[in-house]
């Protein structure tokens, strides 16, 4: 096993050195003089590996085995930016807002730089969605220097991952590595992280699992990382963390840094959630995740005390929403969730974690808390209801807007009451009407010209009216805003 690192070489060099020095010591006394020996001694003889064990006293066969299946992602965005000598003059600013004649748009292209990790031999990679995100063209390249253009095929940033598909690939088959289960990894174990950290070329770094179940690392909605003292630098982005067995256990995706360079602390997404994604790009699907249907939060030492547990854990369920799986199973505003087939849980984000790698249909086993004891319970997942869109286009003020109605999944994506009411921009094209009105993504539309604005249809019935002018109510950043603008 490539695990135990036996080192017989630098014993038999230690056996012999501590035999020369009993034979000087023997000189020394008197006793069986040897022959006079030069005043420059030969060294020791080295004596070559004699068995497997001793062979593989190097990661070079997990690299060997893992780094064709490791690429660089090179994407490149074109955004729109003010070109004029006057751009940053506040007179000009002040009257033309960026969008007068002065202000020429003029397309502006950026590249960034990222690794990824080939998951399926028909030309599957799955790489950080941060790395793709906006890019209007994405190209990879594999161990041998090839090139190929890819198709964005799945974007999740919920989980900050993508796939990414091999462009006329020609039934070529491609080296794919293969997922391990980030489960079993303990803190201690030795892990290799591969990728092209500042686009030097694929680098390949070692460490140990620093840690499980990280949280407070990025913004996505499943936080569980898997931190790492492996060097991480910016370019390792979507590359793979990989067991001595050449496993996939992880995809990089994070450090921690004040200088802008790795000092031993770096995150990996486990490989559990990601072989969800790969899976569901591999398919050519999108991802349906189960939902609960409750919120939770932390259990600090004064609930666990008012509660009567014995220490502070789990995840504490506050609010219920009406009709969810999480009512039909009988939970109560006050429960505590404690573990999930078989998996403690320690905080919400593990909770989530642990729904969000099985498939809808699927049960699982839940120990709550409650009235100070324990019970159990079979859960079976259930997905979401489903999402009610609404797009606006023609002459109208709200043309190039996309709105969601706000349902209890999305009221609590949003950190609202499950009672919500409204609909949340979803999307507004650049330099449309919409756009150029002040709308923004994130936006709740509450109403507009009097009337409540409940669901995506009635915004778009409503939206495609020609008044002379519309009053909009609107909520954003926690603040209800009302506007008055000409039809």
């Amino acid at each position: 096993m490539l695990k135990r690192l036996v080192v017989v070489a630098a014993a038999s060099a230690l056996i012999g050195v501590a035999a020369s020095h009993f034979a000087m010591t023997l000189a020394q006394n008197g006793e069986g003089a040897p022959a006079p020996q030069p005043a420059m001694e030969a060294a020791a003889p080295r004596e070559l590996p004699q068995s497997r064990e001793q062979l593989q006293l190097s990661f070079a066969p997990v690299v060997k085995a893992v780094a064709p299946s490791v690429v660089n992602v090179y994407a490149t965005t074109v955004t729109q930016q003010s070109v004029s000598p006057f751009a940053n003059d506040p007179f000009f600013q002040r009257f033309f807002g960026g969008d007068g004649p002065f202000f020429q748009q003029r397309p502006r292209e950026s590249q960034s730089l990222g690794s990824g990790v080939i998951v399926d031999p028909s030309g599957v990679v799955l790489t950080n969605s941060h790395v793709v995100n906006g890019a209007t063209d994405i190209r990879i390249s594999v161990a041998d220097g090839r090139e190929f253009s890819v198709d964005l095929v799945l974007d999740d940033p919920k989980t900050d991952l993508a796939v990414l598909r091999i462009r006329n690939a020609g039934g070529a088959s491609f080296p794919a590595v293969d997922f391990g289960n980030s489960d079993a990894l303990e803190v201690g174990d030795l892990v290799l992280a591969i990728g092209n950290p500042f686009g030097v070329g694929q680098t390949v770094t070692s460490g140990i699992v620093s840690a499980l179940a990280r949280t407070g690392v990025e913004s996505s909605n499943y936080e569980f990382f898997i931190q790492t003292d492996a060097a991480i630098n910016p370019g390792n982005s979507g590359g793979a963390l990989v067991d001595l067995d050449g496993r996939l256990v992880g995809i990089n995706t994070a450090i921690f840094t004040r200088s802008g360079g790795s000092i031993g602390i770096g995150f990996a997404i486990p490989a559990n959630m990601a072989r969800v994604v790969a899976q569901a790009g591999i398919a050519g699907g999108d991802i349906v995740r189960p939902w609960f249907g409750a919120r939770l939060q932390d259990v600090t030492t004064d609930i666990a005390n008012s509660l009567g547990l014995e220490r502070p854990r789990g995840a504490l369920i506050t609010e219920i929403a009406p009709g969810s799986s999480a009512e039909r199973a009988g939970f109560r505003p006050g429960d505590v969730i404690l573990s999930a087939d078989g998996f403690a849980v320690d905080q919400p984000s593990a909770f989530d974690f642990r729904l969000a790698t099985k498939p809808v249909g699927s049960t699982v086993e839940i120990v709550y808390f409650r009235d100070g004891a324990e019970a159990s319970v079979a859960l079976k997942l259930e997905a979401p209801p489903p999402a009610e869109v609404a797009g606006v286009d023609g002459n109208t003020r709200f043309a190039g807007t996309t709105v969601e109605t706000i349902t209890a999944p999305v009221a609590q994506e949003l950190g609202l009451g499950y009672n919500a009411r409204g609909v949340v921009v979803r999307k507004v094209e650049t330099g449309s009407p919409a756009d150029r009105m002040g709308l923004r993504v994130g936006d709740i539309i509450l109403s507009l010209n009097g009337r409540d604005i409940a669901t995506a249809a009635d915004f778009r019935s409503t939206a495609n009216a020609r008044p002379e002018s519309w009053q909009i109510v609107l909520q954003r950043g926690g603040r209800v805003f009302r506007s008055f603008v000409s039809g």
